[in-house]
């Protein structure tokens, strides 16, 4: 089976801290695409980052081995990717790191530039927290399995999506999961376990 996983979040949420420990716990997780890291490698300089990371998941797509991907889900790319992967027989699987506060995200964009880590600017951070849960919305069809981790103290699975519905993991639900609950259901009252 070929599978797509894709890292989800805001900027600074800990997307790359997940990567890392999923490493040490899955052997399927194949090319793993780090924006960031792209960027590292093109001497910081952003779009010839993203040209590269871009590049290593159409390599990854067309030869049909595992791929993972870091990403915010903003912008069209991410959509169009799962469906040309679904298209393509894959296995795609979300896991979605969120943070209830965008002065949290940025609390540690900023900690993390101080320790010689990269910048994101704050109109972008700001952006892409706005819509964080319309870009879940749009992938959510094409996923086979979604698990969405609390990282506001340690990465804690608080939902998973199964069968078209956001279901709540644990007896603690953050506010930020009710709130994506409300953006996928605007018409229904709660989440229910």
């Amino acid at each position: 089976m070929k599978v797509y996983t894709i890292i989800g979040g805001v900027n600074g949420t800990g997307k790359s801290s997940l990567t890392g420990m999923l490493r040490t716990e899955r052997t399927d997780l194949g090319i793993v695409v780090d924006p960031d890291r792209c960027t590292v490698l093109c001497n910081g300089d952003e779009y010839e980052g993203g040209k590269l990371a871009v590049s290593q998941i159409e390599n990854a797509l067309n030869e049909g081995v595992n791929f993972t991907q870091e990403t915010t889900l903003s912008g069209g790319y991410p959509k169009r990717l799962c469906s040309r992967a679904k298209d393509a027989g894959y296995y795609i699987r979300l896991y979605y790191v969120g943070l209830d506060t965008l002065e949290e995200s940025l609390h540690r964009i900023e900690n993390r530039v101080a320790h010689g880590g990269h910048n994101i600017p704050e109109k972008d951070v700001r952006s892409r927290f706005a819509h964080r849960f319309q870009d879940v919305g749009k992938i959510l069809p094409y996923c086979d399995e979604a698990k969405f981790f609390d990282n506001n103290n340690g990465f804690m699975l608080v939902a998973e999506y199964r069968n078209g519905q956001l279901f709540p993991i644990g007896a603690h639900t953050p506010g930020w999961v009710q709130e994506l609950y409300q953006q996928l259901y605007p018409y229904q009252r709660g989440m229910e376990p």
